[in-house]
C-alpha cells in the first residue's frame, strides 16, 4: 500500500462525488437491462465512453499510441477490465439486486491486494493485509450466503458471476501495472475502452442481435448516464483524485459506493436486501479498513497516548 495523504475538504468532496457517480451506475445499468441485453449494455458503455475520452485527449493534445504492442496491451486490458467484468456483472444484475451487486463489487479491492501479492515482489502479503483479506473473504461469503449455493440456481450463479467480475478487475490491475504504466492515464483509459468496444460491439451483435437505436427515453437516459458520466467522467475524476489524494485514499470510495447503490436501488427499483448482505458488507468494510491501515494506526496511537498518561 502506498503512503496515505491527509484529505483536504476538496478531496473529500471529490471522493463523495465519485462514490455517488459509481453508486448510481448500478441502478442505471439495471434500468437499461429492462430493454437491452447485458452484452448490449456493455457495448453501449464502452463505445460511448471511448468516444468521450478520445475527445478529451484531442482537446488536451495528448499523443495517440500507434505501436502494435501498446494496442495489444489495450486489447487484453479492455477484456479484463471492461468486457468480462462489465458483462458478468450486468448479467448478474438480471437476477440479484443492484445493492447486492455493489456489495460484492467491493471485493475488487480484496482480490486486488491478493493479486498484487502474487505477482509483485514489492507488494508482499503482510500480517495486516492477510487479516484484511481474510475479513474480506468472510464478508463475501456472508453476503452470498454459502448455504444458498447448496441449491444452485440462477441467483447463486449471478452472485458468482459478479465475484468473477471482481477477480477480472484485480487481474486487470496487475496487467495495467506491467504494461501501461508509461502512458498518461487518460490515454490508457481511452485505448482500453476502444479495444473493449472492438470486442463488445460485434459480440453483442452476434449473441443478442443488432444494436437498435430505437430505445425508450428511460433506457437512453440510463445508458447516457453510465457510459458518459459513470465510465468516461468517472475515469477522469478517478485519476484527478489519485493525483491529489493518493491510491490509499481511493480505497475509501469502495466503502461509499455500496451504500449509495443500496439507497438508490431501494428508492428507484423497490429493491430489498437480506440481513446477511448487510452483515457481509460490514465485514467487507472492516477488511478494507484493516487493509487501509489507518484504523489500526489510530488505535495504536491512542494506546500509546494512554500508556504515556498512566506513566506520567
Amino acid at each position: 500500500m502506498s503512503a496515505q495523504k491527509d484529505l483536504s475538504h476538496a478531496a473529500w468532496a471529490q471522493l463523495m462525488l465519485l462514490a455517488l457517480i459509481w453508486g448510481g451506475s448500478f441502478v442505471s445499468i439495471r434500468i437499461a437491462l429492462d430493454e437491452i441485453g447485458p452484452l448490449t449494455a456493455v457495448a453501449h458503455r464502452v463505445f460511448w465512453a471511448a468516444l468521450v475520452l478520445w475527445l478529451v485527449i484531442a482537446i488536451r493534445g495528448l499523443a495517440v499510441p500507434r505501436d502494435r504492442r501498446t494496442w495489444g496491451a489495450f486489447l487484453v486490458m479492455g477484456i479484463l477490465n471492461n468486457v468480462l467484468p462489465f458483462g458478468l456483472m450486468a448479467w448478474g444484475q438480471l437476477y440479484i439486486a443492484s445493492g447486492l451487486t455493489s456489495i460484492l463489487n467491493a471485493a475488487t479491492a480484496i482480490f486486488g491486494v491478493l493479486a498484487a501479492a502474487i505477482f509483485f515482489a514489492d507488494e508482499r502479503m503482510t500480517k495486516r493485509k492477510a487479516i484484511g483479506v481474510s475479513l474480506g473473504f468472510l464478508g463475501v461469503a456472508t453476503a452470498i450466503g454459502l448455504e444458498n449455493l447448496r441449491n444452485f440456481d440462477l441467483r447463486s450463479a449471478a452472485q458468482l458471476a459478479v465475484i468473477a467480475g471482481t477477480l477480472s478487475y484485480a487481474l486487470a490491475g496487475v496487467w495495467a501495472r506491467k504494461t501501461l504504466g508509461h502512458l498518461p492515464p487518460q490515454t490508457a483509459a481511452a485505448g482500453m475502452l476502444s479495444a473493449a468496444a472492438a470486442v463488445a460491439v460485434p459480440l453483442a451483435w452476434w449473441l443478442e442481435g443488432p444494436i437498435s437505436p430505437q430505445l425508450g427515453v428511460r433506457s437512453i437516459a440510463a445508458i447516457g448516464y453510465y457510459a458518459v458520466f459513470a465510465t468516461a467522467g468517472a475515469y477522469l475524476l478517478y485519476y484527478r483524485i489519485l493525483a491529489v489524494a493518493g491510491s490509499g485514499n481511493l480505497m475509501l470510495v469502495t466503502l461509499l459506493v455500496a451504500p449509495v447503490a443500496i439507497v438508490l436501488g431501494a428508492a428507484l427499483r423497490d429493491e430489498t436486501l437480506a440481513a446477511g448482505a448487510y452483515a457481509g458488507f460490514g465485514l467487507l468494510a472492516l477488511g478494507l479498513l484493516v487493509l487501509d491501515g489507518r484504523l489500526l494506526a489510530r488505535i495504536k496511537w491512542r494506546q500509546a497516548i494512554d500508556r504515556a498518561r498512566r506513566q506520567s
